[in-house]
């Protein structure tokens, strides 16, 4: 558990310095920067939604087919 936490807070600490150094030395304006922060956040934030519904669905079928009920598996 300590190593799992020790884990924890150096991700955190390394994306903060990582967040920080992007916005000291970006070559665009303050502003723009938090557009295209957002920006990509929400696309990354879809694209995991997307992700999470196409495996459950896949979790889903293979579930139902071990029952014994449902269709064949999704390729």
């Amino acid at each position: 558990m300590r190593k799992l936490l020790s884990l924890a807070v150096g991700l955190a600490i390394g994306a903060a310095l990582g967040a920080t150094l992007a916005v000291l030395f970006a070559p665009v304006s303050g502003e723009r920067l938090k557009h295209n922060l957002r920006l990509g956040w929400q696309e990354a934030k879809e694209e995991a939604r997307v992700a999470a519904e196409t495996r459950r669905a896949q979790l889903e079928a293979e579930l139902e087919r071990r029952r014994g009920r449902g269709p064949l598996p999704l390729p």
